[in-house]
């Protein structure tokens, strides 16, 4: 039996991670799980799958939720409350969904702890990437890709050679307002932001998704995950969703991984690797699909995604200040606070003021992330 802890239970990867547990009884046992300040949703979920440790994100919460959970569970809360619960305990594998990059402590202390690691929370790769797969290597831990884009890439490489790498190339839904042009986004409101038109996923990634934020920090991530130079990483639109990502071989040859968009085939796959398993999602039917579009991608209209080409390039402190004053501009307009394209406005503006550190440690990470979010917080 297979024991699994999630970080960011409560949130979409967490909650259809414990989906995908749920309908295959017997094979897993939940070690720990830990959320945000969703106590209802997390005492439903421990009732349910009776975990050793819980974590919290507020000593307020942690106290709330202690009342009313199974005898024996023990309370954690906070940044080293998070930490504790992915190094401690007897959790094979640690799925990081938690979004943000709140997650990196955690997840350097389950790779300290030998955890194979299931990475959702792509910010841990864009912020240190460096950091973080170096730390993995000199551990011997995998780092099994959840998100569905980089999934595909993995499961294209199976039994393939990296240095027959020709490119890779991610596909992208368009998000939200795909099919509007720039000027029809003067205006757009939070809900219409969120409507994505195929992926389930939570608040922040479904701006991401629009603004393209999403897949240029999924372009940071592949470069870190399989070894590839930005001028082999492509991206491509793709409205239905079908095609998650492929790769192209030096002898021109593509391989691609197909499914319907739903993300609990990524996550049983990252939880059951190698081995794969029936899941609880409806089967892929081309004929019924009928027809694949693809278009390229344009930075003119997704400016975020070529920002984020330029900081990975960059590299450093380039890409940690990208992700910090996006997270802040995306949550001012989550919050009413600025109008969608606002959000681009920050980035330039944060990034135009940055001074990039090359091969900086944790805390000058962590010192360009809080510079970045205060200044995100007033321009």
């Amino acid at each position: 039996m297979k024991k699994i802890s999630i970080l960011g239970s409560t949130g979409s990867i967490g909650t259809q991670t414990l989906d995908v547990i749920g309908s295959d009884p017997g094979r897993y046992e939940v070690e720990g799980l830990a959320a945000g300040g969703n106590v209802a949703l997390l005492l439903e979920q421990a009732r349910k799958f009776r975990p050793k440790r819980v974590c919290l994100a507020t000593r307020e919460a942690a106290a709330e939720a202690a009342q009313h959970l199974p005898a024996g569970t023990k309370v954690l809360y906070g940044e080293q409350g998070l930490v504790e619960l992915a190094g401690e305990g007897d959790a094979d594998l640690v799925v990081t969904a938690i979004v943000g990059s709140r997650g990196l402590n955690a997840t350097l202390a389950a790779i300290e702890a030998g955890r194979t690691i299931g990475l959702a929370n792509k910010e841990t790769l864009v912020t240190a990437g460096h950091i973080v797969t170096k730390a993995a290597a000199d551990k011997g831990v995998s780092l099994l890709p959840i998100d569905s884009e980089h999934s595909a890439i993995f499961q294209c490489l199976n039994g393939e050679k990296r240095s027959d790498i020709q490119k890779i190339t991610l596909t992208a839904s368009g998000g939200s307002f795909r099919d509007k042009t720039r000027d029809q986004l003067k205006g757009v409101t939070v809900e219409q932001a969120l409507s994505h038109p195929n992926w389930s996923m939570g608040a922040k990634i479904t701006i991401d998704s629009a603004t393209m934020v999403n897949k240029g920090l999924e372009v940071i991530e592949a470069r870190w995950l399989f070894g590839v130079d930005y001028d082999r990483i492509g991206v491509l639109i793709h409205p239905e969703s079908i095609i998650h990502s492929f790769v192209e071989f030096t002898d021109n040859s593509v391989i691609a991984q197909l499914g319907l968009p739903d993300m609990r085939v990524p996550i049983q796959y990252a939880l059951n690797y190698p081995d794969r398993r029936p899941t609880p999602t409806e089967r892929l039917d081309l004929a019924k699909v009928g027809t694949l579009q693809f278009r390229e991608m344009d930075e003119q209209r997704f400016p975020c995604l070529r920002m984020a080409y330029e900081c990975g390039r960059a590299g450093g402190t380039a890409p940690t200040v990208f992700n910090a004053a996006n997270e802040v501009a995306v949550a001012r307009f989550l919050s009413g606070e600025i109008e969608f394209l606002a959000i681009e406005h920050i980035l330039e503006t944060v990034l135009a003021k940055h001074d990039c550190i090359s091969r900086p440690e944790l805390e000058t990470i962590s010192e360009a992330d809080a510079w970045a979010r205060e200044l995100a917080s007033r321009v």
